[in-house]
């Protein structure tokens, strides 16, 4: 199978250190998704978010800097999982967030890629505007 890389880069009003606990706490999760959010925030834990749209591993945590993920929709083909790396760096209002996810099967890059700006980019500035 075809495989992709999506990068992509945003700045929040917010603090490295929010940001990572947004990604991997389910309570904080939920509440700028509005979904049903199951999340480790250990290394080797499993998460399953949009009430089980997509899943995986914890692979690497860095707090306040770094996660790492295995990360798999649940439409994809079985077995294919692709690696999530969301690297979180202070920036002079906020935070500075580089996503790179790579092994995203090619015919649905289009659609993961607006997804992360869909769901997640945009109600994470909306939550972060209203609190």
């Amino acid at each position: 199978m075809k495989t992709r890389t999506i990068r992509q880069s945003v700045s929040f009003a917010a603090s490295p250190s929010e940001l990572y606990t947004m990604f991997l706490s389910s309570a904080s999760h939920a509440a700028f998704t509005g979904a049903p959010a199951r999340i480790s925030g250990k290394i080797g834990g499993r998460f399953t978010v949009y009430d089980g749209y997509a899943s995986g591993r914890n692979l690497a945590l860095v707090p306040g800097k770094k996660i790492v993920q295995s990360w798999r929709a649940s439409d994809w083909p079985e077995g294919v999982e692709s690696l999530l790396t969301l690297t979180l760096t202070a920036a002079r209002i906020g935070c500075r967030l580089s996503m790179v996810h790579s092994g995203v099967p090619s015919d649905q890059v289009d659609s993961i890629a607006q997804g992360w700006k869909d769901y997640y980019w945009t109600p994470i500035k909306e939550l972060l505007k209203n609190r």
